[in-house]
Parts: structure tokens; sequence; C-alpha cells
């Protein structure tokens, strides 16, 4: 398999090395795009440098670079990740504003009916961003937004992490055990699978 990773420089960019460290170890061949923004996110928000999440990916690929190989559409792939997308990169995505390597790439993969998922990550949301989202799901892109869920028990910002890199990864058929799937509620079952009690939310009384 070959992926193409895209990290914009939004909020979250731990989502898109969280997928590439996943991805080395099943041996999935990646490309990586990295934009300037991201690089200054990974420094800010990580303990990782550009350097080591570089290394992660079979090939790094100069964002300016228009005439790199996943610019065309004859370069086979089964399909690009953006983990995270920033909305200046969602907004040229969605009117095919192809001005640097990481759009071109998600573009390529609309135009020839490849998988795409857009991982945006803003809020709230206004009716602009909204509009953005569904003209990129009309194209053909899945919108699968960092919302996570609770039934599996998130006791880490790992796990919480996890569940959204897992959904993406479900997109391509990765298999992976980044996060417990839903299997019923049955709340003994839940509690021997987290090996523990399940916590409940303080609830405070309103006067």
């Amino acid at each position: 398999m070959r992926l193409v990773i895209g990290i914009s420089g939004a909020t979250g960019s731990i989502y898109g090395i969280r997928i590439l460290e996943t991805l080395q170890r099943r041996a999935v061949e990646t490309h990586l795009v990295l934009t300037d923004s991201a690089k200054r996110t990974i420094d800010m928000e990580t303990d990782y440098t550009v350097s080591q999440v570089e290394a992660m990916a079979t090939e790094v690929h100069d964002y300016r670079d228009i005439g790199a190989t996943i610019a065309s559409g004859s370069f086979k792939t089964d399909g690009m990740i953006i983990a995270p997308c920033a909305i200046k990169s969602l907004s040229a995505l969605a009117n095919s504003y192809n001005e640097n390597l990481l759009i071109r790439a998600a573009d390529v993969a609309l135009k020839e009916k490849r998988k795409l998922v857009v991982i945006v990550r803003e809020t709230p949301l206004h009716v602009g961003h909204l509009r953005l989202m569904t003209m990129v799901a009309e194209m053909g892109g899945t919108i699968l937004p960092p919302m996570p869920a609770f039934y599996h028990l998130p006791q880490t910002m790992d796990d919480i992490i996890n569940q959204t890199v897992g959904k993406a990864l479900d997109q391509f058929s990765i298999e992976h055990n980044l996060f417990q799937r839903w299997a019923g509620g049955d709340k003994e079952r839940i509690k021997r699978l987290r090996g523990g009690e399940i916590r409940k939310a303080t609830i405070m009384p309103i006067d």
C-alpha cells in the first residue's frame, strides 16, 4: 500500500505524526508533505523535531515542489490523508486552488477517484467552513474531524488521539489496535476490557 500524508499548519499535528508512526510499523509506503506552518506547529505542540517526523516517512516532498511524483495522477497511490487540515488548506482544496504540493496531491486524489480523508481542525465552525467541507465531500473527499468518542473509556490523551487516527486508518481498511471498538453496551465486559472501574463524570447540581 502507498499513501500520501499531508500535515498542514492547524493545531493537532500529533494526528499526522501518529498516523506516520502507525503506518511505519505496518510497513506502508508513505509520501509526506509538510507545510512551513506545519513545521512550526510541530515544534510548538510536540516533543518531536521536524527531522524525526520526516524520518518516519518513506519519502518526503517539499511542499513547493509541484513537479514531485505525487503531483501527477499517473503516480499510483491508494489515497491521501491530511492530518490536520487547516481551514486555509480546506479552502484551497474546495476551490481547486493548487498553490502548493499539499493541495495538488489532494486534488489528484479527488480527480483520480482515490480515497481522500481530511481531518479538519477548527472550532467553532461558521457557515463558510461548513460550505467548504460540503464542497470537498461533494467532490468525493471524506471529512473526518477529530471528534473523540468516549464509549471506549479513554484514560489518556493518547487514547483520544488514537481513536481519531484509528478511524482515519479504517477508511483504508488498515488493521490496527489503536482503540477498543464498540461491542455492545455490556458494562461488565467493558470494565474487564479496560482492566479497571468505569469512571463516571461528576455532575454538579444546578441551584
